[in-house]
């Protein structure tokens, strides 16, 4: 008799990322061993297994994910450990990361550790934990020399991050949501983004996996907590279920517009300067307006303004030099970054 449908469920979506993790770890180490002469074959089985990490709270997704991680990485010859992130928000926020850490033992994973982070208060609580965490995570895959961090996001966060996205008034970019791989040299790993939440939590309790529930996820002084019991239930009685369904497709969509807008701004930018590398007015009006927005959106967060800071009524503002120009003064953004119209030339540098 096979395992439960959930449990095979987030082991098969773990087991499709494990290979992929495998096959850039073979690509990225092949070339210089075979312009050594060694056979390809011979040359794979003497390769090192990477280290992949799971980032777990303890809560019902990171900890299915964990034990997923810890049945499928031994068969594949992956070496697997894990991480938690005490953020320090909490009373006794210490212990229960100590927890964590003997919990992910206890699943056979090592390297095993706790990082305790300080949150500071830049773009919000959610904003700031969230730098803080991805910097944390980051640090740790680089000590351990991990080649990927898995990270437990459901179906269910990619549609509160679309809606988020949608609320803001972002762009698509900001409709595409999280990326199944995303950060230097594609570190982060979403095994679980086509996989809903009560999956996840299934599989942790015919496992007879202890999580946690964080109070934090129920708490309405935090956005994306309101959002989860109050704004996503509220959608589906009034549009009926498959919400979340629609939502993740959205992101998907979306995520594919935006790659191709962002490639053709890339390609477009150099026509659009001149020879001191200063953008030219004229040359900008040209291009249609998505991509013209990346390009100075690109050139801003170059210039020094935060990328997080930089929302699209930003770039707006930025776009009228080009498009509505009446002798306005200068735009000052985030970072103290100042763009200005001078001569046919778009200037944007720290003020």
């Amino acid at each position: 008799m096979g395992p439960h449908p959930a449990v095979a469920a987030i082991r098969l979506a773990v087991r499709r990322v494990l290979h992929d993790i495998l096959n850039d770890h073979h690509t990225s180490c092949l070339p210089g061993r075979q312009a050594s002469g060694e056979r390809p074959d011979r040359t794979a089985e003497r390769l090192p297994s990477p280290l992949v990490l799971v980032a777990c709270s303890g809560g019902a997704d990171s900890m299915a994910l964990a034990s997923a991680l810890a049945f499928e990485a031994p068969k594949l010859g992956v070496r697997a450990g894990g991480v938690t992130i005490d953020h320090g928000l909490q009373p006794g926020s210490g212990l229960r990361a100590d927890e964590v850490v003997l919990r992910l033992r206890g699943l056979g994973l090592d390297p095993v550790e706790s990082v305790a982070v300080s949150v500071g208060r830049d773009g919000g609580p959610e904003a700031a934990a969230r730098d803080a965490r991805y910097a944390a995570l980051d640090a740790v895959a680089e000590r351990h020399g991990a080649g990927a961090i898995l990270l437990g996001h459901t179906r269910d966060d990619q549609a509160e991050t679309v809606l988020l996205g949608l609320a803001r008034g972002s762009g698509i970019r900001s409709l595409s949501g999280m990326a199944a791989v995303s950060g230097a040299d594609g570190r982060y790993r979403r095994p679980f983004l086509a996989l809903d939440r009560q999956t996840a939590r299934k599989a942790c309790m015919v496992q007879s996996l202890p999580v946690w529930d964080d109070p934090h996820n129920t708490d309405p002084a935090y956005t994306r907590s309101r959002l989860r019991h109050e704004g996503l239930p509220a959608l589906e009685k009034a549009l009926g279920k498959g919400v979340v369904e629609a939502l993740a497709r959205t992101a998907q969509l979306s995520r594919d517009d935006a790659d191709a807008l962002d490639a053709w701004a890339s390609q477009a930018e150099a026509s659009v300067r001149d020879a001191t590398g200063l953008l030219e007015c004229a040359k900008l009006y040209a291009l249609p307006p998505a991509v013209r927005r990346r390009i100075l959106r690109r050139a801003a967060i170059e210039a020094g303004a935060p990328a997080g800071s930089l929302f699209a009524r930003h770039i707006e503002e930025v776009d009228r030099l080009i498009t509505g120009w009446r002798g306005q003064g200068a735009i000052n953004l985030p970072g103290r970054v100042v763009a200005q119209r001078q001569g046919g030339r778009l200037v944007i540098r720290q003020g």
